[in-house]
């Protein structure tokens, strides 16, 4: 949500798929029989996947409630590991494949509710060394997580998203584990409910992933002996990433030219987490504006001497990251509002309420934006980046004393605003009941430069009722995606 980072945030620019074929895992070992030694076998094909974990672990309970993965790694063999899920509309399931070097593999339908994870993915079969009866529960899975280099012969770098983003309106993710490196894929939002003592954990790969991951049989199961002892509770850190640099020197005139090439492409998603206020009198809403080309929307601000104003100009690059030109495209103005305090891009979206003739009921008060990748919306576009940099406000939107920020918005990422921001939800004082669209439009006065103008624009049906001061809100569904309560993150599996 804007503002306040509430995903894993951005890095680095997505760096090119490494696909080389690579050494085998074994060594080939001589035999000796009747005093001589024997041809040397050929050494045996890396395994596609192996599921690894420790024979042993301890680990720390608060209250009976244990935040681990268990040490529990999938490691790529000879090629990456890598899972492509898109889906062509709302009212259409998530599609996903493995992807390889012998070609597409799907997994079974259903697989992925939503781009958070892989449903159902890992089953725990939980004994207690005390004669207690066992227990399973089962566990969705991303395969996402912090990786790291398991061969010495492996690539020098994963190229893999860090995290598997959730907008309930995304249309494309990808999951990668690079060849010869391994990452956990058990998630720990949800804590495993274990007092004190000892314990058996076997691990076992949902058999309907299993097959299309290469794991058959006994290598789908690991068994670790896991030992849980008490603890405080836990405290939590905050990470900031490294700021993204503007352009090093003011540009001396409005345009420096843009040459052909990639452009990015802004469209705006559905409204969601729609719900009235307390007082009953406004209609909150979050939207996401975001980027479908196949180049970033990068954004300069450059201070005026002695205001709180910058002047903001889009650079344009080619295919391979370097500038060719530059256009002025508006003005940045200092936010001071204790909910934003920080450098807001004008003319980057709209937000107005229309009647069901589509003409316009209320306008959102808020017109201003510090642009920021916050939600992943499809990693499989052409020229799509992985993994950004300014993924939270922190990175991108400056401080009072910033002389020039830099704000992106990278191919295949999305900047949501939540409905708790300042002047943004609608007043619905003296409207009558009835059935509106909230309508989020990017680009509205088409200062930025992008391929397409024509899916800047989407609407979300509700309907209002109630009375003053007690209105109410029905939202019809968008297809088959079910919407999280507001605050809450994506729907359990």
């Amino acid at each position: 949500m804007k503002d306040t980072p509430v995903h894993p945030r951005r890095r680095t620019p997505r760096a090119p798929l490494v696909t080389a074929v690579l050494a085998a895992l074994g060594l080939a070992a001589a035999s000796l029989g009747s005093g001589s030694a024997a041809a040397a076998p050929a050494p045996e094909p890396a395994p596609a996947v192996t599921l690894w974990a420790p024979a042993s672990l301890t680990v720390t309970a608060y209250d009976k409630h244990a935040f681990t993965d268990l040490g529990l790694k999938l490691i790529a063999g000879d090629a990456p590991l890598e899972l492509w899920s898109t889906r062509p509309a709302y009212d259409q399931l998530i599609h996903t494949v493995r992807r390889g070097p012998s070609g597409d593999v799907a997994l079974p339908d259903g697989a992925m509710k939503d781009f958070n994870s892989i449903r159902r993915f890992v089953t725990l079969t939980i004994t207690p060394a005390n004669g207690d009866p066992a227990r399973s529960v089962t566990r969705k899975a991303c395969l996402n997580g912090w990786s790291e280099r398991v061969r010495p012969d492996a690539p020098p770098r994963s190229p893999y998203p860090r995290g598997c983003w959730y907008n309930p309106y995304s249309l494309g993710s990808v999951q990668g584990i690079q060849a010869g490196w391994a990452a956990p894929f058990l998630q720990q939002e949800r804590p495993l409910k274990l007092a004190p003592g000892s314990y058996t954990v076997t691990a076992t790969i949902n058999p309907a992933y299993a097959a299309p991951l290469g794991l058959t049989g006994d290598a789908a199961t690991r068994t670790i002996a896991l030992t849980v002892e008490n603890g405080d509770a836990p405290s939590v850190g905050r990470r900031v990433s490294p700021t993204a640099r503007p352009a090093a020197h003011r540009p001396s005139g409005v345009t420096g030219g843009q040459q052909a090439g990639p452009t990015p492409d802004l469209r705006a998603l559905p409204a969601w987490g729609i719900q009235m206020a307390r007082n009953g009198n406004y209609l909150n809403f979050s939207a996401t504006v975001w980027n479908g080309g196949d180049s970033p929307l990068v954004v300069d601000g450059f201070r005026r001497e002695g205001e709180d104003l910058m002047d903001a100009y889009q650079y344009f690059f080619d295919a391979d990251g370097n500038q060719t030109g530059y256009q002025q495209v508006g003005q940045m103005h200092w936010d001071p509002r204790p909910t934003h305090q920080h450098w807001h891009f004008e003319d980057f979206a709209r937000y107005v309420l229309l009647r069901a003739d589509h003409t316009e009921a209320v306008r959102s008060r808020k017109e201003a934006f510090c642009l920021a990748n916050t939600d992943a919306v499809d990693q499989t576009v052409p020229g799509a980046s992985w993994n950004p940099e300014n993924t939270d406000l922190s990175t991108a939107c400056g401080d009072l004393g910033s002389l020039s920020i830099r704000e992106v918005l990278a191919s295949g990422w999305g900047d949501t605003y939540g409905q708790f921001r300042a002047g943004q939800s609608f007043d619905l004082k003296g409207l009558p009941n009835g059935t509106y669209y909230v309508t989020v439009i990017a680009n509205p006065d088409d200062r930025l430069v992008e391929s397409d103008t024509t899916n800047n624009t989407s609407f979300r049906e509700v309907v209002i009722g109630g009375r003053p001061g007690a209105r109410t809100v029905t939202v019809p569904p968008v297809g088959l995606v079910v919407e999280p309560t507001y605050g809450d993150g994506p729907p359990v599996d």
